[in-house]
């Protein structure tokens, strides 16, 4: 089976200083490194997403910003895809899943932010799609949200998410569970 790394919007809006911090982005940002440097030492295939807002009264990922920039932990290097989307599921209009199949890819694994957004749509579609989906939870991150009156921590809206996918749209386990054999 042919395994492909999905980094999902680690941008610098996401971290302490951008438009929109996650809660724990710098743990999930080195978590996702390690896997990232697994799959550059195996020779696997790693494709970049990054979002840019096209919605003109967006708060984050404008055009043109510093917060549209790869965390320096997350910088593609020669032979790496990098696709740009305008929406949360990485394959709406970007070609991830053509450049997946002419690769062979048969399985994903998926680090990235937001658990509750981007990463939970892109693992959806994947699984849809037909392939074989990993995501690994500490190599993602998500904000707190605000329902109504109640405020829910990035850790539970996170945690839920996880919960959400693992067993149905994909298998959700630690970057330790992936890197160690």
């Amino acid at each position: 089976m042919n395994r492909a790394l999905i980094l999902v919007d680690i941008q610098l809006d996401y971290f302490p200083g951008g438009a929109f911090p996650l809660v724990e982005p710098q743990a999930a940002a080195d978590s996702a490194r390690s896997v990232l440097d697994a799959f550059r030492a195996a020779g696997n295939p790693v494709v970049h997403v990054f979002h840019v807002a096209t919605d003109p009264t967006a708060t984050f990922f404008r055009p043109g910003t510093s917060g549209v920039g790869f965390h320096p932990l997350m910088a593609p290097i020669d032979g790496e895809a990098v696709l740009e989307k305008h929406e949360p599921n990485s394959f709406i209009g970007t070609g991830l899943r053509a450049l997946l199949t002419d690769a062979g890819v048969t399985e994903l694994v998926i680090v990235g932010m937001m658990s509750s957004m981007c990463i939970d749509s892109t693992a959806r579609a994947a699984h849809e799609f037909g392939f074989d989906v990993t995501v690994v939870s500490d190599a993602c991150a998500a904000p707190d949200l605000t329902f109504g009156d109640i405020i829910i921590p990035g850790a539970t809206v996170h945690a839920s998410f996880m919960a959400a996918l693992d067993g149905s749209f994909a298998t959700v386990i630690p970057s330790r569970g992936l890197l160690e054999p």
